[in-house]
């Protein structure tokens, strides 16, 4: 709003797989937030971010620390970015000037998407893009599209992801994707976390 600026990127989730408010789900919040692995990979998504938005902001605040996020699938850490960009600049300029993060692309950026374009057996199509608006004032809000789905009237295609570092366990990548899909898979009656999940 105005040349105020606000972000709250996510990397390192953990899936909330016991009851709420228990003792586990907080053991499981606490393992998390504790994570080298995932401190790591959140640390990777925010560094990134600053980096691209410092050359554009006038004022720039990043916590040190992330903060903890719970959605009723899982356990985020999170991070508030907010500052004030250069005059003449627009909520889009700030999109675009950390489009797209390691949390959706990689790092260093030119050689995760050359990579992407040879690895992945698919087109992301709306998955990783951006979606949102701007006023004629620059005013605006910009969401990236991870979790998402794709529904024809006879076909539903769901997108959702896991960031990918060194200490990464296949595994528990590939439950945590699933996870990811829940919501859209219970909607739809599948199963997002059996053996069959591709």
């Amino acid at each position: 709003e105005g040349r105020a600026f606000k972000t709250h990127p996510l990397a390192g989730s953990a899936p909330r797989i016991a009851k709420p408010g228990s003792a586990e789900d907080e053991a499981i919040r606490d393992r998390l937030f504790a994570s080298p692995k995932d401190r790591g990979e959140h640390a990777y998504v925010i560094n990134d971010i600053a980096e691209r938005l410092a050359p554009i902001a006038e004022e720039l605040n990043v916590p040190q620390v992330p903060s903890l996020l719970k959605t009723p699938q899982l356990w985020h850490l999170a991070t508030p970015i907010d500052g004030v960009l250069k005059e003449g600049l627009t909520c889009l300029d700030g999109a675009r000037a950390i489009h797209p993060t390691p949390a959706i692309c990689g790092a260093p950026t030119e050689k995760a998407l050359q990579l992407i374009r040879e690895l992945e057996s698919f087109e992301r199509r709306y998955f990783g893009g951006l979606v949102g608006y701007m006023d004629a004032e620059g005013n605006g809000e910009w969401a990236l599209v991870l979790r998402c789905a794709q529904v024809s009237p006879d076909e539903a295609v769901l997108y959702a992801g896991a960031g990918i570092v060194a200490e990464s366990d296949p595994e528990l990548e590939h439950t945590e994707t699933g996870t990811k899909l829940g919501s859209f898979g219970r909607a739809l009656g599948v199963d997002t976390l059996g053996e069959d999940t591709p």
